[in-house]
């Protein structure tokens, strides 16, 4: 084995002791798991979380799951999670990757293990907890770029074999790989700038041609028959600029709906960005109703708790259902 390999291993090892104690389970070779708030919310009782209230999803039914957590394309200002640049981008890369089979089940496991403490809380809904430990909904999102993961495509048809949704969150630097996959149940494309000068301040790409890449991302958007959504993180004084040049690019790709949901001030972007980055919910309704006015798309939705609203091209939006 050589230094270099043993150096890039033991940086990458590093970077799994960091995610473990920020509750990551590490699933396999390159995957993770973690349970949102909104589960753990959902389970004991509570509501559920924004995406429960615009699309049905029962949050104590979710997985969150990424399989590429140390491999992202963009360094982006407002990430709150650890990301490979906060460690120096370590890769053991030998061309080797888990199979999708191995990871689907992995990661179930993981989640399972991960909210068993749950059956002893006397707050916890019984019934909700046993539906917990078959979750239905995969959001291939939470750390890392998925469509790093050269078996994205099989990832999917796995979850869907198991009976389960899944939610796709790109940043849309991978566009061929992106137009190789068959149909998630709902496709997320982050957008956070309104032009190329303002991605690259904020989103801060690898590759000089990621911009051009996400626009051809987002040209594929009009190609899936599921319901597509552009993501935008807005950060106070960053990005929350010109809703014309968003505009534009918004009518160009017609996606089905557009999330505009604040930077929060939490985890690794805390080293980044300052508390006064982080929009009030008046700000982030303002912002979407500019949208909306030179769009066309229906204001469909807020919630204040989470600092997001929603905008929808085909007016309320339609419910994701659990499959049987």
């Amino acid at each position: 084995m050589s230094e270099g390999f043993k150096r890039a291993a033991g940086a990458l090892e590093e970077q799994y002791k960091v995610l473990r104690s920020q509750g990551y389970h590490i699933v396999g070779r390159h995957s993770a798991v973690k349970t949102c708030h909104w589960t753990r919310e959902a389970i004991t009782g509570g509501e559920f979380c924004y995406k429960g209230k615009f699309y049905g999803i029962e949050s104590h039914r979710c997985l969150q799951m990424t399989p590429a957590v140390s491999r992202c394309s963009n360094m982006c200002l407002y990430c709150w999670r650890v990301l490979p640049h906060e460690h120096g981008y370590p890769s053991v890369d030998d061309g080797a990757e888990d199979l999708p089979e191995a990871i689907v089940d992995g990661a179930i496991a993981a989640q399972r293990r991960a909210l068993s403490g749950y059956k002893g809380n006397p707050k916890t809904d019984p019934d909700r907890f046993r539906e917990a430990m078959d979750p239905k909904h995969a959001a291939i999102s939470l750390s890392g770029e998925p469509t790093e993961y050269s078996m994205l495509d099989g990832l999917i048809q796995e979850f869907k074999r198991k009976g389960m949704t899944t939610f796709l969150v790109t940043n849309g630097t991978n566009p061929k790989r992106l137009g190789e996959i068959p149909e998630p149940t709902q496709l997320y494309v982050s957008l956070s700038a309104p032009s190329e000068e303002v991605y690259r301040s904020v989103c801060r790409p690898a590759s000089g041609a990621s911009w051009l890449r996400l626009m051809e991302s987002l040209s594929l958007l009009r190609s899936f028959s599921c319901p597509t959504v552009i993501r935008m993180t807005a950060v106070k004084g960053l990005n929350m600029i010109d809703p014309d040049g968003y505009s534009k690019l918004i009518s160009g790709a017609s996606p089905t709906y557009v999330e505009v949901k604040a930077y929060m001030h939490v985890g690794f972007s805390v080293t980044r960005l300052g508390y006064d980055s982080m929009p009030s919910h008046a700000e982030i309704v303002q912002f979407a109703r500019d949208l909306a006015e030179r769009t066309g798309y229906e204001l469909a939705g807020e919630v204040p708790i989470s600092r997001v609203a929603l905008l929808s091209r085909i007016g309320k939006p339609k419910k994701v259902s659990t499959p049987i």
